[in-house]
């Protein structure tokens, strides 16, 4: 069982006054943050990745995904971007827009699908069409993408469905890691809505990998042939 440990960053408690005695910490991010100063972000913390919103649906783009996407790569932080499913459109249309949306480069961190609402959808047919999604991102990027959700939706819709089998990335804003119903593992914790980050105006999102950066890196992005979006 994984339990929240506190532990010193520097001279101050800083973004993780709670964090693990092993595993790597960091955040995720969209314009509801507004304007991030990536560089104070990294200076004030022990951040080994971010996550950002690159687009939702088939058609919106976060407003300030350009920005964070050169941004991390100009901080050397190892980025990764995600995707908001929406139940009620079309997956292969959603990655589609997600894949010209986002210029990946080698060694950035697989692409997330957050799914959290079957928007007024049959449950079936949003599980459905978000494989699509996964299928036709894996397809055209030659590797697997993170499932983003939390845990009570995971538990009821999610379990025992195809896309258990991708790697889960679980949000759970308790002391105590998550435990999911039908025994799966995840990779990423969302341990938090609520972090205090130097840098960053708002409120955030805090994350905890199950692993060290050997591992982070074994999940990354290695393109072996150029990218053709459909």
């Amino acid at each position: 069982m994984f339990v929240l440990v506190p532990l010193l960053l520097g001279n101050k408690t800083g973004v993780f006054s709670q964090v693990f005695a092993a595993g790597l910490a960091g955040v995720d991010v969209s314009h509801h943050q507004d304007r991030i100063d990536w560089g104070e972000v990294i200076q004030g913390q022990a951040l080994s990745f971010a996550f950002v919103k690159a687009t939702e649906g088939s058609d919106f783009t976060d407003s300030l995904f350009c920005y964070n996407w050169e941004a991390l790569a100009q901080q050397g932080l190892k980025r990764g971007a995600y995707h908001f499913f929406r139940g009620y459109g079309c997956g292969l249309e959603q990655a589609i827009h997600f894949l010209r949306t986002v210029e990946m480069a080698n060694g950035d961190l697989p692409p997330v699908l957050d799914l959290e609402t079957l928007d007024g959808t049959v449950e079936q047919a949003v599980v459905e069409e978000a494989l699509i999604w996964m299928q036709t991102v894996e397809s055209v990027l030659g590797i697997r993408p993170i499932l983003y959700t939390n845990q009570r939706f995971y538990d009821r819709f999610l379990a025992q469905t195809a896309l258990s089998s991708y790697p889960l990335w679980i949000a759970r804003y308790a002391d105590q890691a998550p435990v999911l119903s039908d025994g799966k593992k995840w990779s990423i914790w969302q341990h938090s809505s609520s972090g205090c980050v130097d840098g960053i105006s708002k409120k955030v999102d805090l994350n905890y990998f199950i692993g060290g950066l050997e591992e982070l890196e074994a999940m990354c992005w290695r393109p072996s042939l150029p990218v053709s979006v459909p």
